[in-house]
């Protein structure tokens, strides 16, 4: 079974302009770091030119699918039926995504399959990843 989890969804920048252009993004879960997913932006999707990545905890967004979650970088929250909106605030601005929460949910169940919610622990790898902290240190 893979370790790697990858799922391209449609996000829809919310911007001034009336109709919110449609932009690529990637959701992803590696498990080797199982509280984490990432959401990842081409660089002709972002105003830097720039591949972007977001990194938050997969909790945020199981959560944010029901209620509004966050007080840092990464919100999450339901919009209407079926929409879940992710912000992220950086210190450049904030960018405010949808995305179709149907598509959210089937990469959650991924990675639930993978890595089920509360066992993320025994994924962990403490004496190796103490010993990565370690090494360069002295």
């Amino acid at each position: 079974m893979s370790t790697l989890i990858e799922q391209p969804v449609e996000a829809r920048l919310v911007a001034a302009a009336p109709r919110m252009p449609s932009i690529p993004a990637t959701l992803h879960y590696d498990r080797s770091d199982p509280f984490a997913v990432r959401m990842s932006f081409p660089a002709p999707a972002t105003l830097e030119g720039v591949d972007v990545c977001w990194m938050f905890a997969r909790e945020l967004l199981v959560s944010g699918l029901e209620d509004s979650v966050g007080h840092g970088d990464v919100r999450v929250r339901p919009y209407g039926y079926d929409r879940t909106v992710l912000e992220f605030h950086a210190p450049e601005g904030t960018a405010v995504v949808h995305v179709r929460s149907g598509e959210v949910r089937r990469f959650l169940q991924s990675t639930m399959e993978l890595v089920p919610l509360g066992l993320e622990h025994l994924q962990v790898n403490l004496d190796h990843d103490l010993a990565e902290l370690m090494r360069g240190t002295c």
